[in-house]
């Protein structure tokens, strides 16, 4: 017989029996898994001799100081022109900057006003970047993301789980350079029983975690 599925007559009732490409498309979409999303294997921590310097965004809180001058050690929010204030020289770029670069240039305009200044840069809070959490947990928003913040630690951040939440099937989705998306799974419950350590991944920047009910 031909098409989809074969209508078999077995003691007066009629069964149906799923054709080859039927029977197929439905283990695809049980591979599929919750929101017909495929699950990829965890990927692994960053090397942290391959990871590039953070690069200064809006919204980040840059520290500066100036060593034996107290009165230029300012904490500073990145505006949305990308620019800081600081004493004696006004804006400074810093959008687009890792602190060392930052550090130049300041230490290269200061220059007018102190002899060879001795500026220190550090990024207090990365603002610029962060992760979203969406679904079933006390809190749903947008995180700032820190060095080597996992899954477990943005979930707690957000109050931990509701009492409803699938604990097993929570899902991260991250957007890839070249317009695609990798979606991982957390198991927490596997992971409280030391079952799967590799699962609670270090977070990057525009990272969605999902936590269904």
């Amino acid at each position: 017989m031909k098409g989809a599925e074969h209508r078999i007559r077995k003691t007066g009732v009629w069964t149906t029996r799923l054709a080859p490409c039927a029977a197929l498309c439905v283990v695809l979409a049980i591979a599929l898994g919750c929101g017909g999303r495929v699950i990829s294997p965890s990927p692994p921590d960053p090397d942290p001799a391959s990871r590039e310097n953070y690069v200064i965004g809006v919204m980040d809180l840059v520290r500066v100081s100036v060593w034996k001058n107290p009165e230029l050690t300012v904490s500073a929010t990145v505006r949305s022109d990308g620019k800081i204030s600081f004493p004696l020289i006004d804006d400074v770029r810093a959008e687009g900057l890792t602190a060392m670069e930052l550090k130049e240039v300041i230490t290269r305009e200061l220059s007018e006003f102190i002899t060879a200044p001795d500026v220190t840069v550090i990024i207090e809070e990365m603002r610029s970047q962060s992760v979203s959490l969406i679904g079933a947990l006390n809190r749903s928003g947008r995180l700032p993301l820190g060095r080597d913040l996992r899954v477990l630690d943005a979930i707690i951040s957000m109050g931990g789980f509701a009492p409803f939440a699938d604990k097993s099937n929570v899902q991260i989705v991250r957007p890839m350079e070249d317009g695609t998306e990798e979606t991982y799974r957390f198991d927490y419950d596997a992971y409280a029983k030391g079952k799967a350590p590799g699962t609670n991944i270090v977070l990057r920047n525009g990272d969605t975690i999902i936590v269904s009910e």
